[in-house]
């Protein structure tokens, strides 16, 4: 009961304007995050490339946004900045797979609110949407262990490298065979 009441109050929280711009181009992620997202109450429009993105928030600026770092067209940011020019008090999350202080600075510079590291949860992603002024978000009930954040990135680098195991272990500087065991194991909890 305390789930429902909770989403509820975050429902509340969202104000009167409760459009929601998502720009991924990991497809199986944006359409999970837009289902997520609109039980929470967001209406959801989401694009899978920079070009789409950057389209959206011209004709519709949303009063709040989901934007990968990296999508295969492009900078994310560059939508960031669109947003941050159309609709200055939108509230602008940056999702990214490659967490890197520099990249971080550079989103919250051209506006961005937060910065998270995927994988991120649905609930992870409302809290920092709607986190106000400087209150942090609270932190996650059931963080993901060291050792699944490092299993999720392999995955993620495993299927952008189509799932070749020689060019995903040069990219991730590890030996093939060390990327062969790691890649035959279960995921973690």
């Amino acid at each position: 009961m305390e789930l429902v009441d909770l989403l509820e109050r975050k429902t509340e929280e969202i104000g009167a304007d409760k459009t929601l711009l998502l720009v991924d181009d990991d497809e199986p992620f944006l359409r999970r995050l837009t289902k997520a997202m609109e039980k929470r109450g967001f209406k959801v429009e989401s694009a899978g490339s920079v070009a789409a993105g950057r389209a959206i928030a011209t004709a519709r600026p949303p009063a709040y946004a989901v934007v990968d770092l990296r999508l295969t067209d492009g900078n994310g940011l560059d939508v960031v900045e669109v947003l941050n020019d159309k609709r200055p008090d939108c509230r602008v999350v940056v999702l990214t797979g490659y967490g890197a202080i520099a990249t971080a600075v550079a989103a919250v510079k051209i506006g961005a609110t937060d910065y998270l590291s995927k994988p991120a949860d649905a609930s992870d992603i409302m809290n920092a949407l709607l986190a106000s002024g400087d209150d942090l978000p609270p932190p996650p009930e059931n963080p993901m262990s060291a050792d699944r954040v490092r299993w999720e990135h392999i995955q993620r680098v495993y299927e952008l490298c189509d799932r070749n195991v020689s060019e995903t272990a040069r990219r991730l500087n590890m030996h093939r065979r060390t990327l062969q065991r790691i890649l035959a194991k279960r995921s973690p909890k």
